[in-house]
């Protein structure tokens, strides 16, 4: 990493605790991504990345500022981007997946809120994420009542601007999130300084559907037997998808395609054909939560699919086709928002029949429900999660963790339970 230190001071970081956050993380990936065996070769891209994560990649955000231009931070698939792009902006996600930044929000949000949302304040807080700095506003959503009143907290201290989420997928429930997404709009035109345009905005939306079509082919190469590329490598890529230039990142994701389907016609595997198979379902792993797939992967066994916000469920649904026109580009952004499968809504069956459908499709041999504590939504769902799997014949594990790393032994040996049994 080249010398920041100077754009990072500009921004208004802690120095002092973000070099400490920097240290932590440098040496938790070189231990949990580096110490990895017969990692495609196109994962040399995806670690120059994060080398870079708080370095050259914010020197471009910057850049794109001094040229007039404006970045948009966001939590949540919810957030359109192609909309931002069609107006000039850069969409990022902003830090939300360590425990370093939860004692921040102390005083601010009651202890017993998800890590998660938590963690997203804290790195406000204490001045350690980039993204969030050099973000001119950031873009919420009410998924839950937790991050609702998060964000009533982080607009006294960003600018932020927090759009209506419908709890159901009724005629009135989509009629109101068009209304929504127009009213986004209105706020970017007025944050940017430019007018939507229908050309540019489908242009946005081919960009963005490149990107996932390109995620969805790196995924579908991991039903293969052996895995081409392991969990942790994989998911990795995930979380990068939400910080990284589009073009660049599309065209990075389509080369190490390339490698996996050759990996498969030669049988090279990152892990052993015999290896068990797990699907991961529930609660998002944002960029660096690591551990539940660093503590499996470590048993030998090795993560196949992700059904997740930072996974199937970002990549999935494509946008309609529809007339060209604005309305009819903006409606067809909400049902494609509207086809994300997320524990919001209610009711939500859908969701039930993607995780039985994703563990067939992966071959996985059984599947792990994860849940971020008191993250009610998820947690609630485990049931019904549950049930459909074992009615189809699918092992499957719940667990409920942090982003900490207190309870590693704990997971790890009910992990290993589960690996047996499923044996």
């Amino acid at each position: 990493m080249g010398d920041y230190r100077q754009m990072w001071t500009d921004l208004d970081l802690d120095l002092a605790k973000h070099d400490e956050l920097l240290g932590i993380l440098g040496q938790v990936y070189t231990q949990i991504y580096l110490a990895q065996k017969d990692r495609p070769e196109g994962m040399k891209y995806f670690d120059f990345v994060v080398s870079e994560a708080h370095g050259l990649r914010i020197q471009e955000l910057q850049e794109h500022r001094d040229k007039g231009g404006k970045v948009v931070g966001a939590f949540c698939v919810f957030v359109p981007e192609d909309v931002t792009m069609a107006l000039g902006g850069v969409q990022v996600g902003l830090c939300a997946g360590a425990d370093f930044a939860v004692p921040a929000s102390d005083g601010l949000i009651p202890s017993k809120t998800c890590p998660l949302i938590r963690a997203s304040l804290g790195f406000k807080m204490n001045k350690t994420c980039p993204y969030i700095q050099s973000s001119d506003i950031l873009i919420g959503e009410n998924t839950c009542d937790g991050k609702k009143k998060m964000f009533e907290i982080m607009g006294e201290y960003h600018p932020t601007y927090v759009m209506d989420m419908p709890q159901k997928k009724t005629a009135a429930s989509r009629d109101m999130f068009i209304s929504e997404l127009k009213a986004l709009v209105v706020k970017l035109e007025a944050e940017t300084g430019r007018k939507l345009e229908p050309g540019a905005l489908s242009a946005a939306t081919g960009k963005l559907e490149a990107k996932k079509a390109a995620i969805r082919r790196l995924n579908k190469a991991r039903a293969a037997k052996p895995a081409p590329i392991s969990g942790l490598d994989a998911l990795l890529v995930s979380q990068i998808a939400f910080y990284d230039d589009i073009d660049r990142f599309t065209g990075k994701v389509n080369e190490l395609a390339d490698e996996l389907e050759a990996r498969i016609k030669e049988k090279k595997g990152a892990f052993s054909e015999s290896a068990p198979r797990l699907l991961y379902s529930g609660t998002p792993l944002p960029l660096p939560d690591w551990k539940l797939f660093s503590i499996a992967e470590s048993l030998g066994v090795v993560f196949v699919g992700e059904e997740s916000c930072v996974g199937s469920r970002y990549y999935t649904t494509a946008t309609p086709k529809c007339d060209g026109s604005l309305d009819g580009q903006i409606s067809a952004i909400a049902d494609r928002l509207l086809g994300t499968h997320c524990a919001c809504f209610t009711p939500n069956s859908e969701r039930v029949d993607d995780i039985v459908s994703m563990a067939k499709d992966t071959n996985a041999d059984g599947v792990v429900h994860y849940n971020l504590s008191f993250c009610q939504t998820y947690a609630a769902e485990s049931v019904k999660v549950e049930k459909a799997l074992k009615k189809a014949g699918i092992p499957v594990l719940s667990l409920e963790s942090d982003f900490s790393a207190n309870d590693g032994e704990q997971l790890k040996t009910r992990l290993q339970a589960f690996v047996e049994m499923m044996k």
